[in-house]
């Protein structure tokens, strides 16, 4: 990986039992190189995925605003869709919510050759519906109990299963929702949900650590990211992921072009295309 810049850290209090490192924010040109270093890498599991047939399933929850949906783009952003598949559902549909609970989670399970990656995933049901009311406390405690069991199916079948949790304080939390407040071009990110889900944060907090309690398994452990800095933060996540897999490093491309093809008498058509106005 080379040299690399340490900072002394310190400790933040995110709530009253996690504490997450605080660290000097990354400088966009040092992240912008080490991203490209690791979406090479990113290219590399890729091909191995596809000629090993492997099955890889990412999850990504944590609080609003920890940075998921900006580490699964730069997960994303230099690999090929059909390999990489994310999955977002949206709240389940009347009859949807009449099937077994994981049931429109496992038709997205990865086939060989496919890592599909959750943006939050089956945890719904641990995270923002026991906290906001949308299950009832025996249908969460049955969930943490079946979690473990259902994970177990899937890792045995082969499937290689990455549970993060995204992991920011209470200060970072409120400062990136006023951005989104103020800033038209995040406006989108900024849900109902998420304003509902700012009043509630030690509710998150219970929720969360009941959650990895009972579902940190050995088979599927989860892993906690500090993204306070967000470039640090997805970089980190990158390289661990890239550490879990056991791919092998694509060998560096010989290829030569072929020589371009002589006009042979083609001339442009004296025709009046419709290019777009320079607007800029």
């Amino acid at each position: 990986m080379g040299h690399r810049k340490h900072h002394e850290p310190t400790k933040e209090m995110t709530d009253h039992g996690l504490e997450i490192a605080s660290v000097q924010r990354m400088k966009r040109k040092e992240y912008e190189k080490e991203l490209r270093r690791l979406q090479v890498e990113l290219v590399s599991m890729q091909e191995w995925v596809k000629s090993s047939g492997a099955r890889i399933c990412i999850v990504f929850e944590g609080r609003d605003t920890a940075g998921k949906g900006g580490t699964i783009k730069a997960l994303t952003e230099r690999v090929s869709p059909r390999v990489f598949r994310v999955v977002a559902l949206p709240a389940p549909s009347e009859r949807e919510k009449t099937q077994l609970y994981v049931q429109r989670y496992i038709s997205h399970f990865p086939a060989a050759g496919e890592i599909v990656i959750y943006d939050r995933s089956w945890y719904n049901r641990a995270g923002v519906e026991r906290v906001m009311g949308f299950c009832t406390p025996k249908e969460t405690e049955r969930f943490l109990q079946l979690a473990p069991t259902v994970e177990k199916v899937m890792v045995d079948s082969g499937i290689h299963l990455l549970k993060y949790w995204l992991e920011v304080s209470r200060e970072e939390q409120t400062k990136r929702l006023e951005s989104r407040i103020n800033d038209g071009r995040k406006t989108w990110k900024l849900s109902p949900m998420d304003l509902k889900s700012y009043g509630h944060w030690f509710d998150y907090s219970r929720a969360r650590d009941a959650m990895i309690l009972a579902t940190d398994t050995a088979w599927a452990p989860w892993y906690l990211a500090n993204t306070n800095d967000k470039r640090r933060g997805r970089l980190n996540i990158i390289t661990h992921l890239l550490a879990q897999i056991p791919y092998e490093p694509q060998r560096p491309l010989e290829v030569k072009l072929p020589r371009g093809q002589k006009a042979h008498g083609y001339e442009e058509p004296d025709y009046p295309f419709r290019f777009i106005p320079t607007a800029h």
